[in-house]
């Protein structure tokens, strides 16, 4: 199992608790395959969700309670930061972006 760990920013966190509204108990990092092709090709991204299935792990070091499945953990980087700018979230590693735009309302609509 691949130890996944999140950095949130006080920015990123600021506006996960505005939108959370206290409705949401967990951040879940999500591979989004959807209208992608295959299994393989798809956008890091993230979502709220009361949902914690059995094959869900907690991500170490998320200021905010934060999971990932435990299958698509490999597609996410080991260490991650989770900030907000310009009233979008952005994923990045110490690498690479994985995801420079995520919508605030992609957060909920799902």
């Amino acid at each position: 199992m691949i130890i996944v760990q999140l950095t949130i920013t006080s920015k990123a966190e600021e506006k996960l608790i505005e939108l959370n509204n206290k409705q949401f108990n967990y951040l879940q990092l999500w591979y989004d395959i959807e209208d992608c092709g295959c299994g393989v090709n798809g956008v890091p991204t993230i979502r709220l969700t009361n949902k914690k299935e059995t094959y869900d792990k907690n991500v170490a070091g998320a200021s905010f309670p934060t999971i990932v499945s435990e299958q698509q953990a490999v597609f996410f980087a080991e260490n991650m930061k989770l900030d907000y700018i310009n009233h979008s979230f952005r994923l990045s590693s110490t690498s690479e972006m994985l995801n420079p735009f995520i919508p605030e309302r992609s957060l909920l609509n799902y």
